[in-house]
């Protein structure tokens, strides 16, 4: 008999829950697109323009060859750069693992005789040309001795190697470190790869 006018208060109540509707439909209907702070979320266009587009194939055969033969060049460009610098999944076998990144440490932190064999080598080669039987038999007797420096130098690191490498990876195979360190002992040092990564002086 009596009805019961809206008051203001629901009036409002009724608006509200519309807007909040309309605002949940709307998140909904935009893409899951998290856009960075301070930049406005992109449109649906914009996203699936900034897709990857699909690969599509060469037109003819000289065309794959190029672009097979420039990404082998980019591969080996990109390995050969990794070699370099050290990274263990671009080295050969004789070089991947910790010891053997321990071993060139050590052997890249100092200075020997062992660094300048192969200059000295070439320099008595070019003495034993001389005639004189003098000269031949001092220069067999430095390469000797030279020699002989080079391998206990090598010792020498390798043991130390050794001693570290039992400190910081116990239980790892350190079977032939000593050729390993000696080869690299004897190798100058711009020429050694991977090339060194700590300086003569540095605490290993």
């Amino acid at each position: 008999m009596f009805r019961r006018r809206p008051t203001a208060t629901s009036e409002v109540l009724d608006t509200d829950q519309a807007a909040l509707d309309a605002d949940s439909a709307e998140s909904r209907a935009r893409p899951a697109v998290t856009a960075p702070k301070g930049v406005p979320t992109p449109k649906r266009s914009e996203a699936q323009a900034n897709r990857r587009q699909p690969y599509q194939a060469p037109a003819d055969r000289k065309t794959a060859a190029r672009q097979a033969r420039a990404r082998d060049r980019d591969d080996r460009t990109r390995r050969t750069a990794a070699y370099q610098r050290g990274e263990n999944w671009a080295l050969p076998r004789k070089d991947q693992g910790p010891i053997r990144a321990l071993a060139r440490d050590v052997v890249d932190a100092r200075r020997g005789i062992g660094e300048f064999y192969m200059i000295i080598v070439l320099l008595l080669i070019v003495l034993l040309v001389v005639p004189s039987q003098t000269v031949k038999l001092a220069g067999e007797g430095v390469v000797i001795a030279l020699l002989a420096l080079a391998v206990g130098e090598g010792w020498f690191l390798s043991v130390r190697t050794k001693r570290l490498a039992k400190e910081r990876y116990p239980g790892q195979s350190v079977q032939g470190i000593v050729l390993y360190v000696t080869m690299r002992n004897i190798s100058l040092r711009r020429l050694r790869v991977p090339k060194p990564r700590v300086r003569p002086g540095d605490k290993i």
